[in-house]
């Protein structure tokens, strides 16, 4: 079963963490799948870590799709408009948008005033979150409504919900991802008219690589850091969200979606998929009755 097949998407962002788990999925689901990044095998990033995307792009064709490695600055509006043309020239559509670009863990100060946080850090930080999506969906929009059913996920950190009740512990963090969330609201009435849908989509706690390094465990000993972190028992992998985006990209209906914002656990009980060991963690549920509440760690009930 390959859902996506003759679909063309380009996750933007795909280097690792939730790109690469929507990536991954999508590749599973048969979609063609540019991927784009700063971070390649011959260079990297500011992250300076080891994750590339012509890993990403393997992975993909390992999955059973067929990945393409792009490098791509997304605050470069040449090098955006250079990726677009080219998946126009080598496919002549794009029904997948993802915009995940990021790149910003370690520039956020937590709980610091904007008095005392670094000027600099934040407004690179608002940059590679919100204008990177912006120039991102200049480009690519105008290809993906050449066809009906054309799907914009613009992925972020928080449901519209939760980030209007909870401060997100840095001013630049919160404005960063609460902006996305209203960016694919305006976008989605921009896209109406073309019968394209655009949602906000936000993971769960994620066990990124980056997550993982932090608390020094792997995905196959994950566990091992809720002696840390007790509430880490409600992890979830990349590759969870990444099947709420297959979910989306193949439901005939997916235009009851626009506008709205989503999360993996709420469209894990939409639609029945599951995480990778089969549960169907609710983090966003899971923090407001559990962890924000003051209760002990127990994901019974939640995943």
């Amino acid at each position: 079963m390959k859902p996506l097949r003759g679909k063309v998407a380009l996750v933007a962002g795909g280097t690792r963490g939730a790109g690469r788990g929507i990536a991954v999925e999508l590749g599973a689901a048969g979609a063609t799948v540019y991927v784009t990044g700063r971070t390649t095998r011959t260079q990297r990033s500011e992250y300076n870590r080891p994750e590339t995307i012509e890993e990403t792009a393997d992975l993909v064709n390992q999955a059973g799709g067929e990945g393409i490695a792009v490098p791509t600055d997304h605050l470069d509006p040449s090098q955006v408009q250079a990726l677009v043309a080219r998946i126009e020239q080598e496919q002549n559509r794009l029904d997948i948008l993802v915009n995940n670009i990021w790149g910003a863990e370690y520039l956020a100060e937590w709980n610091v005033p904007v008095w005392e946080h670094s000027l600099e850090r934040g407004l690179r930080m608002l940059r590679l979150a919100i204008d990177t999506h912006i120039i991102t969906s200049h480009f690519a929009l105008p290809l993906l409504i050449k066809n009906k059913n054309g799907l914009l996920v613009e992925m972020t950190d928080g449901t519209a919900e939760y980030n209007a009740k909870n401060y997100r512990l840095s001013l630049f963090y919160d404005l960063a991802k609460t902006s996305v969330i209203r960016m694919a609201w305006a976008l989605a009435h921009e896209l109406r008219p073309y019968q394209c849908t655009a949602v906000s989509l936000t993971p769960g706690w994620m066990r990124s690589e980056i997550m993982l390094d932090h608390y020094g465990v792997s995905e196959d000993n994950w566990r091992d850091a809720v002696g840390k972190e007790p509430h880490f028992v409600i992890s979830e992998t990349p590759r969870f969200v990444g099947r709420a985006v297959v979910a989306l990209a193949r439901d005939p209906h997916v235009s009851r979606w626009n506008g709205c914002s989503l999360s993996s656990g709420q469209l894990a009980q939409e639609y029945g998929f599951t995480d990778l060991d089969g549960s169907q963690p609710d983090c966003w549920r899971y923090l407001v009755e559990v962890q924000n509440a003051g209760k002990p760690a127990d994901a019974g009930g939640y995943r």
